[in-house]
């Protein structure tokens, strides 16, 4: 008979079951067995049905709540982070550009990829959208190193073939093939997932498009995330690149790249007709307000996502992200809306964070609340980690009230514990 792995951590539970709905459980319980959710409640209610063999990890006054989704992060920018900054397409050229060619080394990759990697973790991301280089090894080397920590990831290899640097240009005929072979070797005992990654359309010709399109059509399950319409310099580029295609995003919607869990990053700069076809399709938008204000590239409509019911996702996209901490993307998303007028509330922000996140990305399944049966992946938190919190939650009890300090407040400094499928992960 296997044995069965089991743990109960108690504390404050919040979740969400929809953008609406949302669960707090002061002095609550999780019941994990072998990585996954088996029961939640009180601890009145769980404690005493308990085996006295069952490990019971105590968080007094802490919250828990399900791990932080990043829906689009670059894991070879790190060290481009704070590069002074220009637009877009010069920063890309004087910073972005250069570093990622030395990923074509695979021991600075694999250094470069694990200090990444737990830089996510130490600020509570257990599960992220990732852009890696256009090298196979080195995109080998990222679902390689995320298997060790058991993290769940969604990446596949930079493509792109024309203006960039030669040393980052794929050759187009390798496009479907390269991207193929790693799709293949996922291991699927593992919590990795292969995502067709063209970097935007500037870089890719139509020839590695139509290879991409043609490696979806035979996977069809495999999503695609790209940017789209981050500054008004890019779109006027894509106009002249393809000027048969009605629009920016019209480009990857002939290719066939939009659909459910596919991702969009950025889509400040939307045509109406853009915003219809998202909606129509379902494709997910992901939101990175700290690289909008760090590149000066514009405010993304957050009232036009809602009004078309769009799946929407944040990301922090370090390297023009300053910061890690999806407590403060949700912060500079706070800033952006009220720069516009429009309502975020820490809820909505929280909810994003975990199962609006999770269902941005399609793995709303495995992740993303406290559900029975899905994967226990989770965070342990203190609100008061600071003294400035401490002062300012002297005033309330209100949850609400403790989620909107921690969102405009909080950083890695409130970070507890994190546990990736039961298991705590020690940095």
């Amino acid at each position: 008979m296997i044995r069965k792995e089991t743990l109960a951590v108690q504390g404050n539970i919040l979740h969400f079951l929809s953008e609406d709905e949302m669960i707090f459980i002061p002095n609550g319980v999780l019941y994990i067995e072998n990585g996954k959710i088996i029961k939640i409640g009180t601890a009145k209610e769980i404690l005493p049905r308990l085996k006295s063999s069952v490990l019971i990890k105590k968080y007094t006054d802490r919250l828990i709540l399900p791990g932080f989704i990043d829906g689009h992060v670059h894991a070879v920018q790190t060290n481009a982070i704070a590069s002074y900054g220009k637009r877009l397409l010069e920063w890309l050229e004087m910073y972005v550009f250069p570093l990622e060619t030395k990923f074509e080394n695979q021991d600075f990759a694999r250094q470069n990829i694990r200090f990444f990697l737990s830089q996510l973790l130490k600020n509570g991301t257990t599960t992220a959208a990732v852009f890696p280089s256009r090298h196979p090894q080195a995109t080998s080397i990222l679902f390689e190193e995320a298997n060790v920590l058991n993290m769940r990831l969604l990446s596949g290899k930079t493509s792109m073939d024309r203006n960039a640097p030669p040393s980052l240009c794929d050759k187009t005929e390798h496009s479907y093939s390269e991207n193929e072979q790693l799709l293949l070797a996922i291991d699927e005992k593992y919590r990795t997932n292969y995502i067709l990654t063209p970097r935007f359309a500037i870089t890719s010709s139509e020839k590695q498009l139509e290879a991409l399109s043609d490696l979806k059509k035979k996977y069809p399950n495999t999503a695609v995330q790209t940017h789209v319409s981050e500054n008004r310099e890019e779109v006027d580029a894509v106009k002249k690149l393809f000027p048969k295609a009605k629009n920016y995003l019209d480009v990857y919607d002939s290719f066939g790249f939009l659909g459910k869990g596919s991702l969009m990053a950025h889509a400040i700069y939307l045509e109406e007709e853009e915003w219809k076809r998202l909606a129509e399709t379902q494709t997910s938008i992901v939101h990175c307000p700290s690289s909008n204000l760090f590149l000066g590239s514009g405010l993304f409509n957050l009232q036009k996502c809602r009004e078309y019911a769009i799946p929407l996702a944040l990301g922090s996209d370090v390297g023009a992200g300053t910061s890690f901490s999806m407590l403060k993307t949700a912060a500079d998303a706070y800033k952006v809306a009220a720069l516009q007028k429009m309502e975020f509330t820490a809820k909505y922000a929280f909810y994003l964070l975990t199962l609006g996140g999770a269902k941005a990305l399609k793995q709303e399944a495995f992740i993303g609340n406290f559900e029975i049966g899905k994967e226990a992946d989770f965070l342990v938190l203190n609100p008061m980690a600071t003294d400035l919190m401490k002062a300012r939650l002297s005033e309330t009890n209100s949850i609400e009230e403790i989620l909107f300090v921690l969102m405009m407040l909080g950083d890695e400094r409130n970070l507890e514990a994190v546990y990736l499928q039961g298991k705590r992960v020690l940095f």
